[in-house]
Parts: structure tokens; C-alpha cells; sequence
């Protein structure tokens, strides 16, 4: 072979492994902006490594970052994590295309077309759906901690109103637990109007059912699945955001009790 056709094989050879450090942390990135286990991710990761001969691969991911190392010769790369969510929708189709990469049903570039769709659409359910999924909810949990049937309607909807102000706040500020402590903040003051006008009756049950959709419910089991696996930055991370998430909704309440 020609000098100049080893430098073409040479130059192929690094477009096709930065389109796969690319595409690994793109898969990486969706899913930890979705809600995924660390462990989950670093797994996804390496698997597709090893189905593009990246056999001596290392990955670390932490819930802010994602370091990739394709080998001991090559440069690490890292991407940030800027955003933290529920969409399993996304970590189910990352899933896929991963699976599909490995069995050899998706090239390459078919897989990074794919993750570059999965990043770029828009899964999550209208807001008005989310918040009647929200207020659905409430009323349940109201029920099930002993709520009477005949003040059923104030949970529903006062947990859709406190879950639609976080959403908004959250939107417009980027402060997660600001719009947490505001929405709690709402949901005590609209329970307690509620039970001192008569209109309804017990406001711990009423208030206890109605910020049920604010706790975080998924970031604390998947902390403790963290924790259990020896993953304990990320565990402890995440354990971090739900006691602060938990710090600022139970402060929200004892406000509006203070008083």
C-alpha cells in the first residue's frame, strides 16, 4: 500500500472512532438526562464499545458528567450533563438502538442517526395531560391514607394546581427546588383555605395526598439502587437532590402550618 492510501486508511480510521466516541456519549447523555441508573448507562456504553472493537473501553458517569476513554493510547472525552428528568419513553428507545448497534441490525451511522432523532424529539406528554396525571394521582393517594370520598375533588385539584406551578416555575427559573418550596408553599395554603372555610375536612390527609406528585419518589429509589450497586458518587449525588427536593417541599408546608 501507497503512503498515500495508508493515510486515507489512517483518516477513515479516526472519522469512524469519533463518530463512535460521538454517538456513545450522545446514548450516554439522553439517558442520564432521562432518569437512567448510572450503572444502566455505563453498561449501554461499553456495549457498544465492545461491538466496535473498543475492547479495552473504560467509562465513568457521575449525574453531572460522562467520561469516555476508547483506550489507554487514545484521549478520554467528556460531555456535561446538563439536565435531569423523568423520560423512560427515551431510555427504553436508547435501549434499542443500542441493542440494535450490538446484534449488527444498525451500522454505525444508523445508530447516531437515531440517537441524534431520539436527543432532538420531544417524547414527554402535553402539560395538560401531565397535570391531569398529577391531580389523578393525588386524589388516589388522598383515598388511600384515609381520605373521606365526599372531599375528594379538593386533592385533584389542588395537586394539579401545585404540580402545574412547579412545572411552570421550573421552566422559567431553571431552580428546581425554589419551584418545589413555591408549590409546596400553594398546596398548604390552598388545603388550608380548604378545611378553615368548611368546605372540606382533615387537612393532613388533604395536604399529604396533594403534594404526593412533587416527591421524589424515582430519584430516591434509584439513589438507594446507587448505593447498593457501589455506584456511591452518583448514589450520593442523587440522594443529595432528593433531600434537598424533600428539604424544600417540607419546608413549603411548615410555612403555611407556622402560621
Amino acid at each position: 500500500m501507497t503512503v498515500r492510501g495508508e493515510k486515507h486508511v489512517t483518516q477513515v480510521g479516526e472519522t469512524r472512532r469519533e463518530l463512535a466516541l460521538d454517538c456513545f456519549l450522545l446514548a450516554g447523555r439522553i439517558m442520564m438526562e432521562s432518569g437512567a441508573e448510572t450503572y444502566r448507562v455505563e453498561d449501554t456504553m461499553i456495549r457498544m464499545a465492545v461491538s466496535q472493537n473498543m475492547i479495552n473501553s473504560h467509562c465513568f458517569v457521575t449525574p453531572t458528567g460522562i467520561m469516555f476513554s476508547p483506550s489507554e493510547e487514545l484521549a478520554t472525552r467528556f460531555v456535561r450533563v446538563n439536565n435531569r428528568g423523568t423520560d423512560l419513553e427515551r431510555v427504553a428507545l436508547v435501549n434499542s438502538v443500542s441493542r440494535k448497534l450490538v446484534a449488527g441490525e444498525y451500522t454505525l451511522q444508523q445508530a447516531y442517526e437515531e440517537m441524534m432523532i431520539i436527543d432532538q424529539t420531544n417524547y414527554r406528554f402535553n402539560i395538560w395531560v401531565q397535570t391531569l396525571a398529577a391531580s389523578t394521582a393525588s386524589a388516589c393517594f388522598f383515598i388511600l391514607f384515609g381520605g373521606s370520598w365526599f372531599n375528594l375533588p379538593f386533592p385533584f385539584i389542588i395537586g394539579g394546581i401545585g404540580f402545574i406551578i412547579v412545572e411552570t416555575i421550573l421552566t422559567e427559573t431553571r431552580v428546581k427546588i425554589f419551584a418545589e418550596f413555591i408549590g409546596a408553599f400553594v398546596v398548604g395554603i390552598l388545603a388550608s383555605i380548604a378545611v378553615y372555610t368548611g368546605f372540606a375536612t382533615n387537612l393532613d390527609t388533604l395536604i399529604i395526598g396533594s403534594i404526593m406528585p412533587l416527591v421524589p419518589g424515582l430519584l430516591i429509589t434509584n439513589a438507594v439502587r446507587e448505593l447498593m450497586a457501589g455506584y456511591f458518587v452518583s448514589g450520593l449525588s442523587k440522594g443529595a437532590e432528593a433531600f434537598l427536593t424533600a428539604f424544600a417541599i417540607g419546608a413549603g408546608i411548615a410555612v403555611v402550618l407556622s402560621f
